[in-house]
């Protein structure tokens, strides 16, 4: 588990597409002021950013599919972080723009990160693997 002790959230990885095209879906002025999008632009605020050539395989991205576990209720899922128009949450598919979504994108296996859901019931999420990441694939024009 890696759990800062300093309070702060773990550091989170992003490509440089993903973060291209989630700036461009928040730069919307309907959605930019939903509490989710304004979660999201502070995520990619502190992400470090890599070409989606140098991804680390073990890093959520979009379209990647994983497994975590919430901590707090050791309620296990499997997802797969999706644009908000690809999301469908009885097949699995979480939109970014989800505070379970936004909390996972960037973290690699072994993280966890402490977030809020709807109606303000805490979350503790941890990362336990990827099945598939689009980059590790070559997958770089989703």
């Amino acid at each position: 588990m890696n759990i800062s002790t300093s309070g702060l959230p773990p550091p989170i990885v992003v490509s440089d597409g993903d973060f291209n095209r989630l700036e461009r879906l928040l730069d919307s002025p309907v959605l930019r002021r939903l509490p989710a999008a304004v979660a999201l632009m502070e995520e990619l605020n502190r992400a470090e950013v890599l070409p989606a050539e140098r991804m680390p395989e073990n890093v959520v991205t979009m379209h990647s599919t994983l497994e975590c576990e919430d901590e707090l209720t050791g309620e296990h899922r499997e997802l797969t972080l999706v644009y908000p128009h690809e999301a469908n949450v009885d097949s699995g598919r979480v939109s970014v723009l989800a505070p379970v979504g936004s909390a996972l994108l960037g973290l690699a296996v072994g993280q966890s990160i402490d977030w809020q859901a709807p109606g303000g019931r805490p979350l503790r999420l941890h990362v336990t693997a990827i099945r598939y990441q689009p980059e590790a694939h070559g997958d770089f024009h989703r």
